[in-house]
């Protein structure tokens, strides 16, 4: 197995930017959605915790989807990617219900 290497500049450009991009398609999801941004700034998850001042359990919870990180956890790991906390539509195959009914 390869040993790892820090990611580039570029490489963490492209990487954000993949991201980012995924959150604009409405396919970014936690507990998914720390994990991918913690790997597109090339961070381990020690590196990531004392980034955002947090512990490692915390980050490893997060990304396992058995945590519940506050809005301003959320709103701290976001700002690094200029995203906000918001409400997001869910996509269903089912229509609408009509609110006037």
């Amino acid at each position: 197995m390869p040993r790892w290497r820090k990611p580039t500049k570029e490489e963490i450009r492209d990487r954000r930017a993949a991201v980012s991009a995924k959150a604009r398609a409405g396919e970014l999801r936690l507990p998914h959605a720390v994990a991918e941004m913690r790997h597109a700034l090339g961070l381990s998850q020690p590196e990531f915790a004392k980034l955002f001042k947090m512990t490692t359990r915390q980050v490893a919870e997060i990304e396992r989807g058995v945590a519940n990180p506050t809005s301003e956890t959320l709103q701290k790991i976001g700002r690094a990617f200029g995203f906000q906390i918001g409400f997001v539509p869910i996509t269903s195959s089912r229509p609408a219900r009509n609110a006037q009914a």
